[in-house]
């Protein structure tokens, strides 16, 4: 089911900022970015503010994203690399056995969640981040070694993320499992799950795409740090 809304995906961090997410944002005017407690991610909708956004959020954040368009910055920031993403969609249900249990995560598993996620892709993960949705993880002897949730929010979409598995515990089908469970769950709430995946990253694209996700566009994450 394709939405007449799925052009707000061009621009997923102020669009959700805009909607579901709005609790979350320091707005600068053009340019809105997630607390940084919560998520290091900023949008534009006016080029021209990006410079002075960019100038006030790097106090608060040391290293951080804009998500989309080039923006402008100052010459005491750099950006350190341009991550050039697909962003997936997918449009049905996925028709996938579940043999593992799938907690959902609380407050508890935070510390561990956290941690797991440091471990495998380290940056992005705040403290914070798990209340910008649901987690869902497995574990194994008491241990969390396998987990997938939800980070950007719109009214009518919601961004599968953290994407992780113990380095330990690959290969054991725990992703699909948990991607299974989650894009059900988004649609069952009449939303539309999407994800983004770095575009060298053969073996998680080959994962989305036999799971039904299919490549709508390319999408740049700068991230942009100071110039020491």
């Amino acid at each position: 089911m394709k939405n007449t809304e799925e052009y707000k995906l061009d621009n997923p961090v102020w669009n959700s900022l805009s909607e579901t997410h709005a609790a979350f944002a320091i707005d600068y005017n053009g340019t809105q970015f997630y607390n940084p407690d919560y998520c290091p991610f900023g949008g534009f909708v006016k080029a021209e503010s990006t410079l002075d956004a960019i100038n006030q959020y790097s106090v608060l954040a040391e290293s951080f994203f804009i998500v989309g368009e080039k923006p402008e910055i100052a010459d005491y920031l750099k950006i350190a690399k341009e991550l050039v993403c697909l962003q997936m969609i997918i449009y049905n249900k996925i028709q996938q056995p579940i043999t593992a249990e799938i907690i959902k995560l609380t407050e508890k598993n935070n510390d561990e969640l956290v941690h797991l996620v440091n471990l495998v892709q380290p940056g992005y993960f705040k403290n914070k981040t798990p209340s910008l949705g649901n987690y869902f993880g497995i574990f194994k002897e008491n241990k969390l070694v396998a987990i997938t949730g939800e980070r950007m929010k719109m009214n009518d979409f919601t961004e599968v993320s953290a994407i992780i598995t113990h380095p330990d515990h690959t290969g054991k089908g725990y992703a699909k499992q948990l991607i299974t469970h989650a894009v059900n769950k988004i649609f069952d709430e009449n939303k539309i799950p999407y994800l983004h995946v770095v575009e060298s990253n053969i073996g998680a694209i080959a994962l989305y795409e036999k799971l039904g996700f299919v490549t709508r566009r390319k999408i740049s994450f700068w991230n942009i740090s100071k110039n020491h």
